[in-house]
């Protein structure tokens, strides 16, 4: 589960990093703000990857996806590529705990069936 969700996490890190760069144009924001909020985002982004199978790493990751969709209206189209990172951050939970279910089976398993050392 791990490496699907860091591997969804450090793309989002790129995409707030061009939000970014879109977001300057937007004469009411300060450049000092959009790079403020987007490099503690592109930070926490960074960090979760740590911290992503420790307990609240998963709520926490939503709760970034949430974050990520809600800049949409700062910068509309995160909307859509907030949906689209909220999808492959399902994606990445859902099929990450079954990967790590059929190692933890496979395993298992081997160590069963393999012969005794002593």
């Amino acid at each position: 589960m791990r490496t699907l969700c860091a591997s969804t996490l450090i793309g989002e890190f790129f995409v707030i990093g061009f939000a970014g760069l879109v977001a300057m144009k937007d004469p009411d924001l300060s450049v000092t703000t959009v790079w403020t909020v987007s490099g503690i985002a592109m930070f926490l982004c960074v960090a979760l990857c740590g911290f992503v199978t420790r307990p609240g790493g998963i709520a926490f990751g939503w709760a970034l996806q949430v974050a990520l969709i809600a800049s949409g209206f700062v910068v509309p189209s995160m909307f859509f590529l907030g949906a689209i990172f909220a999808a492959l951050w399902w994606a990445s939970v859902h099929y990450g705990r079954k990967i790590d279910e059929a190692k933890a089976r496979f395993a298992a398993q081997a160590e069963a069936s393999a012969p005794d050392a002593a």
